[in-house]
């Protein structure tokens, strides 16, 4: 189909795009954070547990919800435990 040179197109709209952000963001806090605990125990291994994949992996940041903080203090309690040997290397 030909159009016209006088023929303009039709105006577009966006319909996807999100609106701007113009409020607060609703803050959370990581597990620890919110209990205020400054030092994880590397003895608490019910804790340390629940972190761990069937593996023995840790849990990424994202999967696990803790602040970078809590996350490296969480992993340095991890490896303590695991040299202690209160916790598995792999699963």
């Amino acid at each position: 189909m030909a159009r016209m040179m006088n023929d303009k197109k039709p105006a577009r709209t966006n319909r996807n795009k999100k609106p701007a952000f113009t409020g607060v963001r609703e803050t959370t806090q990581c597990r620890f954070c919110r209990r205020g605990v400054t030092y994880i125990d590397y003895k608490d291994i019910e804790t340390l547990h629940r972190l761990l994949t069937n593996r023995a992996k840790i849990y990424s940041r994202k999967r696990s919800g803790n602040c970078a903080g809590c996350q490296r203090k969480f992993q340095r309690a991890i490896k303590r435990a695991r040299y202690m040997a209160l916790l598995p290397y792999v699963g």
